[in-house]
């Protein structure tokens, strides 16, 4: 199979594109290289990519690039580029979330209309949901996005369904609660605090802590993804989660146990954008792609730390 990955050079791109090549299938990637953070880091996630003979890099916008010709063969597309953070969102930068999230989302679909691909797979994200929701969050919920960035999100996700009702294109998109692990963008929250308690820094806290996350390891995300493009119903909205809700508090405390150290953590006021809580009802992912998380957050945590601790170290000398 030859598959086309947006977004190839990022944290769950990279980890996407290396597990299809060792399913055997060929890999078309192409990432824009965006400033968001140091293109040195996904320059990193992509050098083992570039290895491997089965394996083709495109560096460019979608909104600029020959995708006619990219997709040539291509028989799963799976779109995880976009411009990322809540935080951003807001203000000046918001023209570059409508680009990247929704016009180059736009561009891809249109692009796959009327081609005999098999899946098209749209990251999307629990950023969609907002705050007037039940708890677990169901895909059949109102959402009502609390950030611009969210906003996009959801725009896109609409985008895949009317390209579904109207064209055909067999898109699934799939919400991603809270990806973390092993090349994890350094703005997130696991690797600020595994950095700050490695390196003896202080850590900005936003809010009381007492906010809940449903924390999802990459490799469950990326199993997932896969899922959903041999298995998923074309024009479905499945939740990808961790299976547990856990307050961020209690991850300092997981942290610290994990690194072997004290966190000196200083606190700031919540942000305009974040969510008090997420979790996922995952039910309808298991019935229909067969999805179950496999790794516990204790071990996740562990398996990013021993990513970063070498990377930290490297950084000193």
């Amino acid at each position: 199979m030859k598959t086309f990955v947006t977004g190839v050079a990022g944290f769950v791109g990279s980890h996407l594109a290396t597990a299809l090549l060792a399913q055997g299938r060929e890999v078309v990637g192409i990432d824009a290289f965006t400033d968001y953070y140091a293109r040195e880091i996904k320059e990193a996630n992509l050098a083992p990519l570039r290895a491997a003979p089965r394996f083709h890099f495109i560096e460019g916008a979608l909104q600029s690039t020959d995708l006619l010709r990219a997709l040539e063969g291509v028989s799963h597309v799976f779109h995880l580029a976009g411009q990322p953070g809540v935080r951003k969102s807001w203000g000046r930068d918001f023209a570059s979330y409508t680009s990247d999230n929704i016009e180059a989302t736009q561009h891809l679909l249109e692009a796959v209309k009327g081609r005999p691909i098999e899946r098209l797979v749209y990251a999307s994200s629990s950023s969609v949901y907002g705050d007037d929701v039940t708890i677990p969050m169901r895909e059949d919920a109102r959402v009502a996005p609390v950030s611009p960035y969210g906003v996009t999100k959801l725009a896109a996700e609409h985008l895949c369904h009317l390209y579904a009702v109207n064209y055909a294109v067999p898109t699934v998109s799939l919400r991603y609660f809270t990806v973390y692990g092993p090349r994890q963008r350094p703005d997130m929250a696991f690797h600020r605090f595994i950095t700050a308690a490695l390196t003896g820094r202080p850590v900005v806290l936003y809010g009381d802590g007492a906010q809940t996350r449903d924390f999802t390891f990459v490799a469950d995300v990326v199993a997932a993804t896969i899922a959903a493009s041999d298995r998923g119903r074309p024009g479905a909205v499945y939740n990808i989660g961790g299976g547990s809700r856990v307050s961020v508090n209690d991850v300092l405390r997981l942290v610290e146990r994990v690194t072997g150290r004290s966190l000196q953590v200083d606190r700031a006021p919540s942000q305009k954008g974040d969510m008090r809580d997420t979790f996922a009802d995952t039910s309808r992912a298991r019935a229909d792609i067969g999805f179950a998380p496999t790794v516990a957050l204790a071990d996740g945590l562990a398996a990013e730390a021993a990513w970063l601790t070498p990377l930290l170290a490297a950084s000193r000398r």
